[in-house]
């Protein structure tokens, strides 16, 4: 009673339980061995030093790893996130605990945080705020080197800003979470921590200027060292510049100081929806940087136009991208949209080829995995938290009978539906709702019927979600779902930014849809969407809904969280979902081509979804034997669990991390900054050579190959080349061999390099023999670009020139 009254939350919960209840629970000796088991865990936790390979690659004392977000989801009892950013980033750090890197994570500390949900009887989303004071979270003040609560200084138009420090433990990394709600400051100022996404446009800088510029300034000022910086999402791009301006009173020189800085910075980008990036308009960044800018005898207009794109106004995921060097999407999707969609910054460069990758997001396994598998693989399975990347060890699955594999399941699908009986009568009462209208909501969630199958769709509401495509034939699905020998309740769940009028009126949608004489009880709406609920409903719905109008939905990780579960994941091939699909452990929606209509596409996928849920999920769920039980089902929802939890839970993401960009970035840095950063200054001269003489750079064919070849001959490939200045060392030559598909799409199957043999004046010639490896019609391509061997990637430039 007293933990859900107070959000969870247990400095709040001690603070409301009465002594004689803490008396009495000392007295007690079963409450006791529970306490000593919990806190024995605690300390084996953190006795435990991670995972060798992965702590062996780091020296503990001398590298840091600084992860800078704008919001950190760690736990519903502390509201600084609103929604996946956030929650990813609280996974990301607890997967960086548990394999023991050495990590420290910035964000800022909110007031208010993100709101609270209400849904009133008419559909409409309403809108509340809690205060949080720091004594009610699980942070302390961070202490200066006298002792005292650490402040910092940052320089704001007329003024000085204060920002105070807070830390805040999570296993074996630190939180440090900064604030402005100080009395010195205005109470203008004051504000800008207040809450989590508020205010306006300038509000909005200012947060990621604190963020950013404080961010720095306070890990400096306790001495913390970071060697690798991470960039999670834009929002905290701006402490780029200010580790720019510390490396400039060092000594360097803008560019240089750019290069080392860039060298040892990987920077993730979550969204390719524009409402994810933000873009400042010019006067409003002048009036913030433009003095320190100047300060630093760089011209402002030059720091304005690394984050200047075609769309116009300051945009820092492109500030971000031009000065980090390691970049990333978060799934393998849209790893290929965001290097589709940033392409113009890398403008000669084939965008498949460009320096952004991709790492898919993973969930952290302890928080969202119910305690209830937990007992079954303690149980049954030897040592399974370190197996958690080996994707054979969880074939042992299979070793759980199916009646107990199914109980359990049962089990937790029942206290899902006992916290949404309750859940819904609270909120029907409030709005005033009928008790025979509330009778017949609640009539399959009341235990009266054996086991009804449940549908889940939970996430943040907004169009590209499409939450309502399942009602893209309300005839048809009012058919599906009116099979009394077949009971199915789909449940929906999540908030609307207060500001996205359309992702409210979706809310109102699935309201009114679920108010209709064929759909009461059978589509059931929840309020107050947040990590506590979203672990019950990802752990007992049977079926978790994923409907993203592709190519949008970025990665996406609910449908992870459910599948771990055992639930079965029906959703559109977008996200994870793309790779983790197999055929076997759910059904997936081949999204239609982005080249048709959208409200063709939009009913196509809508049918898809409908076609499958008719023919192949309720025949699967309801295929009951005289078990009492589908084994088809048992054996998909298997399926599900072997196949997500190795592949997509956040430790598997965060091993990515460290080998694809933490150690290169880590070893990128080391090497530009040795010698006082002479190679830093050397490759920033050389680029700014590169730069001059490029436009000036051509070549021509000057031996052309026989249009037939036989099998093992050689062909000749001679180029003349105009390098303008550069030397022939300065660029790289490449033929590329290949194939064209139906599309024209061009396919590379062999790469060889040509190269100088001298030439005439200023041309340089190069060439090559070569034997193609394929028979077969095929075509060949001739590039060039420049090259240097201290090139975080060979195409970072952005230039190449084509035959």
């Amino acid at each position: 009673m007293y933990g859900e009254g107070c959000g969870h939350n247990p400095k709040a919960f001690l603070r409301r339980v009465p002594q004689h209840r803490l008396d009495e629970a000392l007295n007690d000796r079963s409450y006791m061995e529970d306490y000593r088991r919990v806190t024995s865990a605690y300390d084996a936790y953190i006795e435990h030093r991670g995972r060798p390979e992965v702590t062996s690659l780091f020296n503990q004392k001398d590298d840091l790893i600084a992860y800078f977000c704008l919001e950190f989801g760690f736990h519903e009892s502390f509201p600084i996130y609103s929604g996946g950013l956030g929650i990813l980033a609280g996974d990301h750090c607890k997967a960086a605990s548990d394999v023991g890197l050495p990590f420290v994570a910035i964000g800022l500390l909110y007031q208010l945080g993100y709101f609270t949900q209400t849904i009133d009887g008419h559909g409409q989303q309403q809108v509340g705020y809690t205060r949080s004071h720091p004594h009610d979270l699980p942070v302390v003040p961070t202490l200066n080197a006298q002792g005292q609560h650490l402040t910092l200084d940052i320089e704001f138009p007329g003024r000085i800003l204060k920002v105070r420090v807070w830390t805040a433990r999570a296993g074996h990394i630190t939180l440090f979470l900064l604030d402005t709600n100080l009395a010195e400051n205005s109470p203008e100022d004051r504000r800008i921590t207040h809450q989590l996404y508020g205010g306006d446009r300038e509000m909005r800088l200012q947060q990621e200027l604190v963020l950013g510029i404080g961010g720095v300034r306070a890990l400096r000022t306790l001495g913390l060292r970071a060697t690798i910086w991470h960039i999670n999402e834009g929002h905290a791009a701006f402490q780029l510049l200010e580790r720019c301006a510390f490396r400039m009173r060092e000594g360097l020189d803008f560019d240089s100081a750019m290069e080392l800085v860039a060298a040892g910075t990987v920077f993730t980008t979550h969204t390719p929806v524009p409402a994810g990036h933000d873009i400042f308009e010019r006067g409003l960044v002048e009036k913030y940087l433009g003095p320190s800018v100047r300060d630093l005898g760089v011209d402002f207009e030059r720091v304005y136009q690394l984050g200047v794109n075609s769309g116009g106004g300051f945009n820092m995921t492109c500030l971000a991208l031009r000065c980090t060097r390691f970049h990333n999407g978060v799934s393998r999707i849209h790893g290929q949209v965001a290097a589709e969609m940033e392409a113009s910054l890398w403008p000669q460069i084939p965008f498949r080829e460009n320096p952004i990758t991709h790492i898919t997001n993973g969930v952290h396994l302890p928080t969202f995995l119910a305690r209830e598998w937990v007992s079954v693989f303690d149980l049954r399975f030897d040592d399974w938290r370190n197996e958690l990347l080996n994707e054979e060890y969880w074939e042992r699955l299979e070793e759980i009978p199916d009646y107990q594999f199914w109980s359990i399941h049962k089990a937790l699908k029942q206290q899902l539906l006992e916290h949404v009986h309750d859940g819904v009568m609270a909120q029907q009462r409030r709005n005033g709702t009928s008790d025979a209208v509330i009778h017949r909501m609640l009539r399959y969630v009341d235990g009266s019927h054996e086991d009804v199958m449940v549908m889940g769709f939970a996430r943040r509401f907004a169009t590209y979600k499409r939450a309502v495509m399942l009602f893209a034939d309300p005839v048809r699905l009012a058919r599906l779902l009116g099979d009394h020998e077949r009971p199915v309740v789909i449940i929906f769940a999540g908030k609307a930014h207060p500001h996205d009028l359309p992702g409210q009126q979706l809310i109102k949608q699935i309201h009114d849809f679920s108010m209709q004489p064929e759909f009461v009880g059978k589509i059931l709406l929840l309020e107050g969407y947040d990590m506590a609920l979203a672990r019950r409903m990802v752990s007992g719905v049977d079926v978790w809904l994923n409907t993203p109008e592709y190519p949008l939905e970025a990665s996406g990780t609910s449908g992870q969280k459910a599948g771990l579960n055992g639930a079965v994941n029906l959703s559109v091939l977008d996200g994870w979902w793309g790779e983790g699909y197999n055929g076997e452990n759910g059904w997936g929606i081949t999204p239609r081509d982005a080249r048709f209509d959208y409200g063709l596409r939009q009913r196509e996928e809508g049918n898809d979804l409908l076609d499958i849920i008719e023919h192949e999920v309720l025949p699967t769920y309801f295929r009951r034997g005289g078990s009492g039980y589908s084994t088809d089902w048992v054996s998909k929802a298997k399926a599900s669990m072997k196949s997500i939890i190795p592949r997509f839970n956040a430790q598997r993401m965060l091993q990515d991390y460290v080998t694809k960009l933490y150690r290169p970035a880590q070893q990128q840095r080391r090497k530009l900054e040795a010698n006082h950063a002479q190679l830093a200054r050397d490759l920033a001269a050389w680029k700014r050579h590169v730069r001059a003489t490029w436009p000036g750079v051509s070549m021509q064919l000057m031996l052309q190959p026989p249009a037939h070849l036989f099998q093992d001959d050689r062909i000749m490939l001679r180029v003349r080349a105009d390098l303008n200045g550069l030397q022939a060392g300065d660029v790289k030559l490449e033929c590329l061999f290949g194939t064209n598909d139906a599309d024209g799409e061009f396919t590379v199957v062999q790469r060889a390099q040509l190269q100088a043999i001298g030439g005439e004046e200023r041309f340089t010639d190069f060439e090559i023999e070569v034997v193609p490896e394929i028979a077969g019609l095929q075509y060949y391509k001739l590039r060039m670009y420049p090259f240097n061997e201290s090139l975080s990637h060979p195409f970072e430039l952005g230039c190449m020139i084509w035959i």
